[in-house]
């Protein structure tokens, strides 16, 4: 073992491991990297999670659960279901706990949509007409290309609340939903996949 490897020290590896939920030789490794900075060893694992799961979207996702959350004394609920690859993941506590935690998203945030490309085209250019209108006054004078990046800020911020894997984590806003679910698929090596969800609250009109 290099001299650098072992600056890193236990306590470092257990909280990181606290932090992420990965295994004790992951964690060395990102803090060796990281040169034991923690925070810069959590974006090491979080970026390796991500190439992870984007390795395997492609794959078959048949299996999982369909979970129910009942918020409120009832006045307000959420069915969701999300996919895995083998029944033997959808009953880990790893998996359910992820398809709770997005339950709760949907019932705190209200998206209408899973990913962004489910934005039907014409709706995502109204919000770029509304951000355009609403932008013109203020940016008057400057040029057309700042303009343009500030509709396109407005228009993206309008996308982090709508589409569920886009917004902010409820239990962590530094992350994205995306992200959480990208971990998840590092740890279980499954696709995971937000099929369907639908939320209802007493009283709304569909």
């Amino acid at each position: 073992m290099s001299g650098r490897s072992q600056e890193v020290s236990v306590e470092a590896i257990r909280e990181l491991r606290a932090r992420t939920g990965a295994g004790v030789l992951e964690c060395r490794r990102a803090l060796v990297e990281a040169q034991g900075d923690l925070e810069r060893a959590i974006e090491i694992l979080r970026a390796r999670g991500l190439a992870a799961a984007a390795q395997r979207a492609g794959r078959s996702a048949a299996q999982g659960v369909v979970d129910a959350y009942i918020h409120g004394n009832g006045v307000l609920g959420v069915l969701i279901e999300v996919n895995c690859e083998t029944d033997f993941v959808a009953r880990t506590e790893e998996f359910r706990r992820l398809v709770r935690d997005l339950a709760m998203q949907v019932a705190a945030t209200d998206p209408k949509y899973i990913s962004r490309d489910q934005i039907p085209p014409e709706e995502l250019e109204r919000e770029r007409e509304i951000a355009r209108s609403q932008l013109q006054e203020a940016m008057a004078g400057k040029p057309v290309q700042a303009l343009e990046r500030a509709v396109e800020g407005k228009v993206e911020k309008w996308i982090e609340g709508v589409v569920l894997l886009e917004q902010p984590f409820i239990r962590d806003e530094k992350r994205k939903v995306s992200d959480v679910i990208a971990e998840v698929v590092a740890k279980t090596g499954e696709n995971i996949v937000v099929r369907r969800f639908c939320r209802f609250r007493v009283g709304e009109v569909s």
